[in-house]
């Protein structure tokens, strides 16, 4: 008999991030809560984010989220994410996507107007608000874990590049920030593909000796996100904006600014008082998608100084989808897929 099983999927984009939401056909994930979840995938079930990244049923720029039963009770959902870099505990246009998929699919009753909702992410509450129009999601603000500035000044020699200097953030995962004009980058659609190598050979370069422990969520892997930066402009009408790019290891330049990396830079322009509580600044993809970064307040993670912020986009729904997994396939790993696809 042929080894069948069959996945539910809502493909969705924010920033023209792809990200894969992975509704039903899973079997229920070991653990108490997101985190607990994650780590199990990570350690015994890493087959699913493999197969839905891979070819011939994806690409590993896209993002994969699965939805799952939160531990946190004021949380309508619980979601894990699933990157080319593994398993990233917070992302912001991946929980837009996963939002919008979750309102426009019917697992959360839509509202119309504001609609407040909580998610639960590894990293903790993703606190949400939807503008939803006539059974639509306009946009999505969300509000994940405070980022902080873990180091400063730090510095690194590059095959090909020189020293690189740069910051480390933390803002759901370790981002070193890179000023773009110092290494003659406009983060310009044309700088793509030189951003990408850049990225690479640095994450190479930098990993070893760089902090992975996180003060509450242990250790968190290497060194995973590269967030470069453009030059900060004031507009006339007094909004602030500036051109970013964040680099993915292995590989990925994202299409979107990212909400992380937005964070992550609120958190260094918030420390250096250049921006205050209400300010905002749109961060612009090389590829000119842009998302809202807004400073909410202070707080402290562990020992470190630390920024609350929101970040605000749109997802669009792409596809509504149920794709069969052969497990006799030769092009699918189906070690730790059987346990972990419903039958």
């Amino acid at each position: 008999m042929r080894r069948e099983r069959t996945l539910e999927l809502i493909d969705t984009q924010a920033g023209g991030d792809v990200s894969r939401v992975v509704t039903a056909g899973i079997e229920p994930i070991p653990g108490g809560d997101a985190l607990e979840k994650a780590r199990f995938l990570e350690r015994e079930g890493d087959g699913l984010r493999r197969l839905l990244l891979s070819e011939p049923y994806g690409d590993p720029a896209m993002s994969v989220d699965l939805i799952v039963a939160p531990g946190d009770p004021e949380a309508q959902a619980g979601y894990i994410i699933m990157e080319a870099m593994g398993y990233p505990l917070y992302s912001g246009s991946n929980t837009i996507c996963v939002a919008t998929a979750l309102l426009e699919g019917g697992m959360v009753q839509m509202v119309d107007g504001l609609q407040d909702l909580v998610l639960e992410s590894p990293a903790g509450p993703a606190r949400i608000t939807a503008q939803n129009v006539e059974g639509r999601v306009e946009s999505i603000t969300t509000q994940g874990a405070p980022a902080y500035v873990a180091e400063r000044g730090l510095s690194v020699e590059v095959p090909d590049h020189g020293r690189v200097s740069f910051d480390l953030v933390w803002s759901g995962g370790y981002y070193a920030m890179i000023r773009a004009a110092e290494h003659g980058f406009e983060l310009t659609p044309e700088e793509q593909i030189a951003l990408t190598a850049f990225g690479d050979a640095f994450v190479r370069a930098a990993r070893p000796g760089l902090r992975q422990e996180h003060p509450t969520l242990g250790d968190v892997g290497p060194l995973p996100f590269v967030h470069f930066m453009g030059r900060v402009r004031t507009l006339e009408n007094g909004k602030v904006e500036s051109r970013s790019a964040t680099y993915v290891h292995p590989g990925v330049l994202c299409r979107s600014p990212t909400g992380t990396g937005t964070s992550a830079r609120l958190a260094l322009l918030a420390g250096d008082g250049e921006l205050a509580p209400g300010d905002t600044l749109e961060t612009i993809s090389p590829r000119g998608n842009r998302f809202v970064g807004t400073v909410k307040g202070e707080a402290r993670v562990g020992d470190f100084a630390a920024w609350h912020s929101t970040i605000t986009g749109t997802a669009r729904v792409l596809a509504r989808s149920r794709i069969t997994v052969d497990l006799d396939d030769p092009l699918v790993d189906a070690s730790d897929l059987e346990r972990l696809l419903t039958p």
